[in-house]
């Protein structure tokens, strides 16, 4: 059997990826109602970190070393606001929804990189980004219930969401991808660990399960986004974030009987068509 080409390999960790964190975010929405967000964001973090520091213990110097100490606390930074504003936008609207405004995250990896990073941005790229944009409106529709000030949160964790995503791309030129993982858990494992006491509640022995599952997906969802932006293109594996929208709306729908009308439906098939289009165009055929 032959074996995947590069981008292949990034465009199915990219999938992946987005699979881990949208079963994280169904996860973390149906345990914040029992016992509230601030908690379940600290679970998510210190769970990673815990998880982080089992697997590297053994070569945990190396792990540490890193060239570039500003940039992996500006990542940490911007991966933890962009968590927190959308756990906090899930908590106060569908998952689908949040979901559907956290994508317009595709946009601003793509524009970004062709501006900070020199990376490519031809018209197949920009007509999948278009598509999926459209897709993406169909589910959103204006003046529905969506548009409310929790909606912002959503798109504030794309925008912070998107930064992280660039800088994960620079960043993984040169370093393990393993400390790109440590320190971006550590980071928020100490900041949440200091405001977690303020928001304390107790606890069920089924949640702890849950606050397990969160942090493991929490982990292999960034473990196999940050391999997938040293493989690939940020550019090039943006439209792929679209399929978190329909994950999210099977999620909502099978979990928290949010059930996807039509034009929802309609948006989802879009959305995951176009991260198709773009899988054949950059591996089957040739890239932009």
């Amino acid at each position: 059997m032959r074996s995947l080409s590069p981008k292949a390999t990034a465009i199915l960790l990219m999938i992946a990826a987005i699979f881990m964190f949208s079963s994280m975010d169904a996860l973390a929405k149906l345990l914040a109602g029992r016992i509230g967000t601030m908690p379940t964001l600290w679970a998510r973090y210190l769970g990673q970190t815990l998880v982080v520091f089992i697997l590297v213990l053994p070569r945990l110097r190396s792990v540490l070393r890193t060239r570039y100490p500003k940039l992996q606390l500006a990542r940490s930074v911007y991966l933890m606001c962009a968590t927190v504003l959308f756990f906090f936008g899930i908590s106060n609207i569908g998952l689908a929804e949040a979901a559907a405004i956290m994508s317009t995250n595709p946009l601003f990896i793509t524009l970004g990189a062709a501006v900070f990073l020199g990376e490519t941005f031809g018209l197949r790229r920009a007509f999948a980004i278009l598509a999926a944009c459209i897709g993406a409106f169909l589910v959103i529709r204006p003046g529905a219930d969506v548009f409310t000030l929790y909606s912002l949160l959503p798109l504030g964790a794309a925008i912070c969401y998107s930064a992280y995503a660039l800088t994960t791309r620079f960043v993984g030129r040169d370093e393990d991808a393993w400390t790109s993982l440590f320190y971006t858990a550590l980071f928020g494992a100490i900041a949440l660990s200091a405001a977690v006491p303020f928001f304390w509640q107790p606890v069920a022995p089924g949640d702890l399960i849950v606050m397990l599952a969160i942090a493991l997906c929490g982990t292999a969802g960034q473990l196999a986004l940050i391999r997938a932006l040293m493989a690939g293109e940020a550019g090039m594996l943006a439209p792929f974030a679209y399929f978190g929208l329909v994950f999210s709306t099977f999620y909502g729908a099978t979990i928290f009987g949010d059930f996807p009308d039509t034009l929802t439906i309609l948006g989802g098939l879009i959305i995951a068509g176009a991260g198709i289009y773009v899988w054949y165009r950059e591996t089957v055929i040739k890239p932009d």
